[in-house]
């Protein structure tokens, strides 16, 4: 993969500063984003443009405006741009901001309607300085950045009147969430440990879900994704914070936010997801 360039609002110093709790030990998602892009084809592609039209119930997205919210391998911000949005992606990450320039790059038609950034949700000056959008999507992000409460307020803050905010937070399970905030914690600190950690949890991570969707006849890949690097994704991604249903409807509530739908992981470990309108 060749270096791609980004630009940015902040300098290094402001942005590093942001992130004030529990990153020293935070997972290069950028280097795992990079490793999917090997993987990435039509298929998947038509997998996130599918993904994308069943959460915002539309099918063509010509002329809104779309941001992606720690844009990871640019696959989303793909999906909206291919549904003609006009996209703008930024994440923390350097080497994640360098995979979405590296997709755009690839598959953009040569406008103006994707522009790609780094910066941080948790600067809330970088957010105002964007604007407003129609669709804002923190799927899987806000959770990592060591501050969830402060980064979803900020989000919040992006979306227009009558805009949809698309959200996925990590479900809290009580008990097993602090086991697997160790979990993440050791994989990231104990690089050493990372083979033993992968094998003791595949059979589930890996071969239960897969089971189970075969089971369900749900095999197809879903959003696009492949089970081994959301695996990855999941034993190393720290920071690490989660939330129960509730508390995310009740904060987005008093933001002037209608729930429009709600999908649960139930009792397993993984992400609640949530479709928001700005009515306020």
């Amino acid at each position: 993969m060749t270096d791609a360039k980004w630009s940015t609002n902040l300098n290094s110093d402001s942005v590093n500063n942001l992130c004030i709790r529990e990153t020293r030990y935070r997972f290069q998602f950028g280097k795992n984003w990079r490793h999917f892009l090997t993987l990435l084809n039509e298929n998947r592609i038509d997998k996130a443009i599918e993904s994308l039209k069943d959460l915002t119930d539309d099918d063509e997205l010509a002329g809104r405006r779309f941001l992606d919210v720690g844009s990871g391998s640019g696959l989303f911000s793909l999906a909206a741009y291919r549904k003609g949005a006009q996209v703008t992606s930024f994440d923390y990450d350097e080497e994640s901001v360098c995979c979405t320039e590296t997709v755009r790059d690839k598959y953009w038609q040569g406008d103006n309607r994707w522009r790609c950034m780094r910066g941080s949700v948790l600067d809330g000056d970088f957010l105002r300085s964007l604007g407003l959008f129609d669709i804002v999507y923190a799927w899987g992000v806000l959770h990592h950045t060591g501050n969830m409460w402060q980064a979803l307020d900020n989000v919040s803050k992006t979306v227009s009147s009558k805009g949809t905010l698309v959200v996925s937070i990590y479900n809290d399970q009580g008990l097993l969430s602090r086991y697997w905030r160790k979990i993440k914690i050791t994989y990231n600190k104990a690089w050493y440990l990372r083979p033993l950690l992968i094998i003791v949890h595949a059979p589930y991570l890996i071969v239960l879900r897969f089971l189970v969707r075969v089971a369900t006849e749900r095999v197809r890949l879903e959003r696009g994704m492949s089970y081994w690097h959301d695996m990855l994704d999941w034993l190393g991604g720290y920071p690490f914070e989660v939330a129960k249903p509730a508390e995310i409807i009740d904060f987005l509530t008093k933001r002037g936010f209608v729930l429009r739908r709600l999908k649960t992981c139930g009792k397993r470990s993984g992400c609640n997801e949530f479709v928001f309108e700005r009515h306020r």
